[in-house]
């Protein structure tokens, strides 16, 4: 990783997610296959992501703690409708996503 996306991770340190929030930096998709074929968007409806920032998980009704499953750096998948619109936001020029760790198809740990 380089020296500029690890100044851009710290910048994204001091706005951390609130309950059961996850920031997500999209990773670039192959948009065509080795052979030349271009893809549509309907071809692939997952796509990846690097956690860049989680909240500190939910509280049930009794006060315990629902800890969060994913952590920083981990690689999720989740749906490709979920990487555009009101999901998008942007801190310090760097375009990243906010959905809910529910909306988290899977995880690599």
């Amino acid at each position: 990783m380089n020296m500029i996306n690890n100044k851009n991770k710290e910048k994204i340190m001091k706005m951390k997610p609130m309950g059961d929030q996850v920031l997500l930096k999209a990773e670039k998709t192959q948009e065509t296959t080795k052979s030349g074929i271009i893809l549509t968007s309907s071809v692939n409806n997952y796509s990846e992501a690097e956690v860049i920032a989680i909240g500190p998980g939910l509280f049930t009704q009794t006060g315990d703690k629902i800890p969060m499953t994913v952590n920083v750096g981990n690689t999720v998948l989740l749906h490709s409708r979920l990487l555009k619109g009101d999901n998008e936001v942007e801190v310090e020029g760097e375009k990243y996503i906010l959905v809910r760790e529910s909306e988290i198809a899977m995880y690599h740990g």
